[in-house]
């Protein structure tokens, strides 16, 4: 975390904050709600147009997991967005379907998805999602993150922590997210 960064917690919510001076070209993280949905799906559609996943997927991770949802907010619009629910180790849920339920004594918090426009980018917010997300798995003590890495982001995953998982059971599964899918983990702490 930079100087410029400051870690909120508000009652059983984790905020990231920027300096107010930075807040109007980079953004600011705050807890995703139910009336960002169309935002999300709006970024979601534009971000990964060979992914596009149905509004009621978004909607489900937001209501089974809400402290696990971000909303990227940048001179008063959402540009961007985080999704993450717990789960478990080398298993990933079907692109766009709903889940139904969480895991009671999940392995991993899976980062579903992130999506950040190109007007948003290039001031570290995507490493501060991060920050965000291995927090609260630490505080509700999940031992690490994982996500699928897809477009050849691999190395900017890479860069915040995350390793290939390569003799990952998810061989045949990962090739309904694109050829460069990679499942990929991080430590928690």
């Amino acid at each position: 975390m930079s100087n410029s960064e400051t870690l909120l917690v508000e009652g059983d919510r984790v905020m990231q904050a920027m300096d107010s001076s930075n807040n109007e070209t980079s953004g600011a993280w705050r807890p995703a709600a139910a009336t960002d949905l169309v935002d999300i799906q709006r970024i979601g559609d534009k971000i990964h147009p060979d992914l596009r996943e149905r509004p009621e997927v978004f909607a489900e991770r937001l209501k089974l997991f809400p402290e696990g949802c971000f909303a990227l907010v940048q001179n008063g619009q959402v540009v961007g967005y985080g999704l993450s629910h717990p789960w478990f180790l080398n298993s990933i849920p079907p692109l766009n379907q709903l889940l139904g339920s969480i895991p009671q004594s999940p392995e991993c918090l899976l980062i579903h998805d992130v999506a950040v426009l190109p007007q948003a980018r290039g001031h570290g917010a995507g490493a501060i999602l991060i920050g965000l997300t291995a927090e609260l798995a630490r505080k509700r003590g999940i031992p690490c993150l994982a996500l699928v890495s897809v477009y050849d982001t691999r190395p900017l995953w890479t860069r915040l922590g995350f390793e290939v998982i390569s003799d990952s059971p998810l061989t045949d599964k990962l090739k309904s997210y694109g050829q460069t899918a990679r499942y990929m983990i991080r430590r928690s702490d």
